[in-house]
């Protein structure tokens, strides 16, 4: 399907779902790549994994953050 195709069934669309569509392109242009996220999230696990090992921060069990997790649904 070409660009001018896509655009005039774009233009036959709602306004509520034009508006829609319009949302939904401009985050496609704000989302980071796969390969940016793995490198974010890399880099946050070794910052986590350092505050650990330096023992500025404590460790919580899982079974804990559960816990609370769903005391806060409720």
């Amino acid at each position: 399907m070409d660009l001018q195709k896509i655009e005039d069934e774009a233009l036959h669309l709602s306004k509520k779902e034009r508006a829609q569509l319009i949302q939904r392109l401009v985050l496609s242009l704000d989302a980071p790549s796969e390969d940016e996220l793995r490198s974010d999230w890399l880099l946050e696990a070794q910052r986590r994994a350092q505050e650990l090992d330096s023992g500025s921060i404590k460790a919580v069990p899982g079974d804990e953050v559960m816990k609370k997790a769903r005391a806060l649904i409720r």
